[in-house]
């Protein structure tokens, strides 16, 4: 299969994610961790999908297939959601952007990788289902993104546009310019810093990435700098067929609002307090929890199964997310990862695991 490619070009080592050939590395991971969690960092994330909604019914068509409310957000503002089916079962998760009123298009949405061309398909379809009047445009491969992540990414970025950047709040976006290039700057991020995500057109990512004078980060630091967040990667830490889980289970149920009537909320609404909950875990030994071990008692009676695992940098302990009975979760509890068929020692923990 031909992988699809950022618009821009990355000498150093690749790999396959969500159907694109990205940076894995530009240093090394702890490197790269480092700079954001002490200076700044900078990210393409050109792999995210971008799909924006036009038109009378934009609104209604997304607050019926996103879990949070589209109808609270003004022009120039953003919240994270979800994406469920019948079931109400987390297809994806995503951010949506209420675009500032200079902007031709009224919100932006954003997919995980690989995600763009079921979701555009998705709206259309519900679209003409439910007669709705908006315009759906797939705009994954029209737009670059860039992410500057870290205490020194106002300096940094503020040099480079024309922005207020201390005028924006978490969530929050404006348009103007960076770099010379016409873009929209979100401050948003993935990493649990001060961050800035920065879209613009294809044609002047290189102009954009080039003007931000900090190191390089690949897909390896953005994972461990996540994962110390507890943040969700989507295939991952949910699944729709192979891990299906609801947002309260996979804990963002802060992003649901019912009252809504999107698809799947009939469904989350009857089904009461979930069994099990994602749970973070700290391992007490060596070794690294990789999705896929096991999570038993300390007497080996089975709990869950770790999706998501790293060294954390920051920490220097060895930190994972698993699916554990609700009793587990917001209790520091002993427990044991099994690792190569060796119980190791560890605990749950709350999440972020940073102070």
């Amino acid at each position: 299969m031909t992988l699809r490619q950022p618009p821009l070009a990355h000498d150093t080592k690749q790999t396959d994610f969500g159907g694109w050939e990205m940076p894995v590395e530009f240093d090394s991971i702890r490197t790269e961790h480092t700079a954001v969690r002490e200076s700044v960092g900078k990210f393409d994330v050109s792999h995210m999908g971008q799909v924006t909604v036009s038109g009378p019914d934009a609104a209604r068509l997304l607050g019926r297939l996103t879990t949070n409310n589209v109808f609270a957000l003004a022009p120039g503002e953003a919240q994270y959601a979800a994406v469920t089916d019948e079931r109400g079962v987390v297809l994806d998760d995503t951010v949506v952007y209420c675009l500032p009123e200079r902007h031709d298009e009224a919100y932006l949405f954003i997919p995980n990788a690989g995600h763009d061309t079921q979701m555009y398909e998705r709206w259309r379809t519900h679209r003409d289902q439910w007669g709705l009047d908006a315009t759906v445009r797939n705009r994954t491969e029209q737009y670059a993104m860039v992410a500057v992540q870290g205490p020194d990414a106002p300096d940094l970025l503020g040099a480079e546009t024309d922005i207020e950047l201390g005028a924006l709040s978490r969530f929050e976006l404006a348009a103007g310019t960076v770099a010379g290039v016409e873009a929209l700057v979100a401050r948003t991020g993935y990493t649990g810093e001060t961050g800035f995500e920065v879209l613009c057109p294809w044609t002047g990512a290189d102009r954009v990435w080039g003007a931000l004078d900090c190191q390089p980060c690949g897909l390896g630091a953005r994972d461990t700098l996540r994962l110390e967040m507890g943040f969700l990667l989507s295939g991952q830490d949910f699944h729709p067929d192979e891990n299906p889980h609801t947002p309260y289970e996979a804990g963002i149920g802060f992003v649901v609002d019912t009252d809504t009537g999107f698809v799947g909320s009939d469904a989350l609404v009857d089904a009461g307090e979930p069994a099990e909950k994602l749970t973070g875990v700290v391992l007490g030994e060596r070794g690294v929890p990789r999705s896929g071990y096991a999570v038993t008692t300390p007497d080996g009676e089975a709990l869950g199964t770790v999706t998501s695992g790293t060294m954390s940098p920051t920490l220097g302990e060895p930190i994972a997310l698993a699916y554990l009975p609700r009793e587990y979760a917001g209790n520091e509890r002993s427990v044991r990862v099994v690792i190569r068929d060796e119980p190791k020692d560890a605990h749950t923990a709350t999440t972020p695991f940073l102070p």
